[in-house]
C-alpha cells in the first residue's frame, strides 16, 4: 500500500503575533511528528492569524528571501523532525502583498509557495490576486496540490490539480459563516459539503485545517476535515469551537481505485475534452497531464 501519514492541526491563532503564532504552531507541528504525521496541515493565514484589515499587517509579512518568524520557525522544526508542513502566511514582494501559503518538504526546504488566487471580501482591498498559478510538488512520494479557502468554491482548482495528477489537495482555510443560505447545524457546513463532493468529483483527498475563535465580529467555522476520493470524511467534521490535532494514514493507492471504478467507468478517462473547448468557447491549455 501506498501511504502518507497526515495531520490536520486546528489552530485558534494570536492576532497579529507572529511570534506566539511560531510558538502554538510548532508545538502542533511536534506533537503531530510524535504521532507519526509525514505531512502537517496549518490553516490559511495561521502566522498573523486572519487580520485582513488590519493596519500595519503588511509590517508582518514574510517572504522565502526574507523569512520572518513562522517561516524561520516552520522550516528548522521541518528540518529537525523530517517532517513536512504547510502553512499560510503573509507574503511580501516589493510593493505587494499576497495570502500564501508554503510547502516545506521533510528537509525544511521550501519546495512552492502557493499566492491565493481567488481573494475573498475584504481580502481584495489588500492582499494582490494569486501569480503563481497551482503548484503540484511531491512529498514523500505523493502528488500534492494546494488552494487556500475560497479556492474551493472554484470548481477549476481542483479539477486541474486532478487531471495533472493531484493525489491530495492541502487547503489551509479561515471558514466564516455568511456565504451559504443554510446555517451551520449537525456539525456540517457549506464549505464541508462541498469539499467531500468535490473529492468526490475529482478522485482525490483532501485535507482542510481551519482555525478556531474569533477576531471582532468575524468567527470562525472549525469543522476541519480530511475527505477521500470517494466523497466520504476520513476525520472530522472537527468541533466548531476547540482546537484540536489529528493524525490520519491516507492510503493513496485509493484515488487510482477512485478512478477506475469499473468497465466503461473511468471519470478522468470518460471526459470530453474533444466537447469542453467548444462549449466554453476557447482552448484550454494543456496542463501537465493533458487538457482540462
Amino acid at each position: 500500500m501506498r501511504s502518507l501519514v497526515v495531520a490536520v492541526a486546528q489552530v485558534r491563532c494570536v492576532p497579529l503575533d507572529p511570534e506566539k503564532n511560531a510558538v502554538i504552531t510548532v508545538e502542533r507541528i511536534r506533537e503531530a511528528a510524535a504521532r507519526g504525521a509525514q505531512l502537517v496541515v496549518l490553516p490559511e493565514l495561521v502566522a498573523t492569524g486572519y487580520e485582513p484589515a488590519a493596519p500595519g499587517l503588511g509590517s508582518l509579512a514574510e517572504s522565502v528571501d526574507q523569512p520572518g518568524p513562522c517561516l524561520t520557525a516552520w522550516t528548522a522544526v521541518a528540518a529537525e523532525l523530517g517532517v513536512a508542513v504547510v502553512a499560510g502566511f503573509v507574503e511580501r514582494e516589493g510593493d505587494r502583498l499576497y495570502n500564501s501559503a508554503a510547502i516545506i518538504d521533510i528537509d525544511g526546504r521550501v519546495l512552492a509557495v502557493y499566492r491565493k488566487l481567488h481573494l475573498f471580501g475584504g481580502e481584495r482591498d489588500v492582499f494582490t490576486p494569486g501569480d503563481h498559478g497551482l503548484p503540484l510538488v511531491e512529498v514523500l512520494g505523493a502528488s500534492v496540490g494546494i488552494g487556500v479557502c475560497y479556492d474551493l468554491r472554484f470548481p477549476e482548482v481542483l479539477r486541474i490539480l486532478a487531471v495533472r495528477g493531484a493525489e491530495l489537495v492541502v487547503v489551509p482555510t479561515a471558514w466564516v459563516s455568511g456565504f451559504d443560505r443554510r446555517p451551520p447545524a449537525d456539525g456540517r457546513i457549506g464549505q464541508v459539503d462541498g469539499a467531500l463532493v468535490q473529492s468526490n468529483l475529482n478522485q482525490l483527498f483532501l485535507a482542510c485545517a481551519d482555525q478556531v475563535g474569533s477576531s471582532g465580529d468575524t468567527v470562525f467555522l472549525g469543522r476541519s476535515v480530511i475527505t477521500d476520493p470517494y466523497g466520504q470524511a476520513v476525520v472530522g467534521p472537527l468541533s466548531a469551537d476547540d482546537e484540536d490535532l489529528v493524525v490520519v494514514t491516507l492510503d493513496l493507492d485509493q484515488v487510482e481505485q477512485a478512478r477506475h471504478r469499473g468497465p466503461g467507468i473511468d471519470p478522468m478517462a470518460n471526459r470530453r475534452t474533444d466537447v469542453y473547448s467548444d462549449l466554453l468557447g476557447y482552448s484550454p491549455p494543456a496542463t501537465d497531464g493533458g487538457t482540462v
